[in-house]
């Protein structure tokens, strides 16, 4: 018997079936605990259902929290060239641990991190090249790698292309 608008309608399914299809959805991607579970709810299952299905999904390794932050972290630093702050960030919307995002985060390799700053930083301030204002072109700069997510110590590092002046700053 079929109720309208109750969890038995035509969308829920068995959890077994929530399973196989989970065990699906997290073989070919990383996932966060987060998207999981919002998926297992989309299916029409009950809190105890879900967490049932999480707890066999973890325990059958196609669940892990540590290494979704990982992989994310590397993922947006290495294609986006995001900085450790927009990564942290993203990571907390996701639901991930402070532990898992510290994780994360200590596992990028800091040459390469260092390296994707200086293309992004090097990359901004060539397409400035048409501001006239220094002080303009400097803040422009700045704001762009702030919303990429770069720790503003790392500003006081970069060397100006062309010039000698590390003092791109503002204290």
């Amino acid at each position: 018997m079929e109720f309208s608008g109750s969890s038995y309608s035509k969308g829920r399914i068995s959890v077994e079936n929530a399973l196989q299809k989970l065990k699906h959805f997290c073989g070919y991607q990383e996932r966060s605990h987060l998207d999981v579970k919002q998926k297992l709810y989309s299916f029409g299952l009950f809190k105890k259902e879900v967490e049932e299905v999480m707890s066999a999904l973890i325990e059958q390794g196609y669940l892990n929290e540590e290494r979704y932050a990982i992989l994310f972290a590397s993922g947006k630093a290495r294609i986006k060239g995001w900085g450790k702050i927009k990564i942290r960030y993203e990571l907390k919307q996701n639901g991930i641990s402070e532990f898992c995002i510290s994780m994360a985060l200590r596992a990028l390799d800091e040459k390469e991190y260092q390296k994707s700053f200086e293309r992004q930083a090097e990359k901004k301030w060539t397409a400035l090249k048409a501001e006239k204002n220094i002080f303009t072109k400097k803040s422009k700069w700045q704001n762009y790698l702030l919303q990429k997510g770069f720790e503003p110590s790392l500003f006081k590092t970069w060397k100006i292309p062309g010039t000698d002046d590390t003092d791109i700053h503002f204290a």
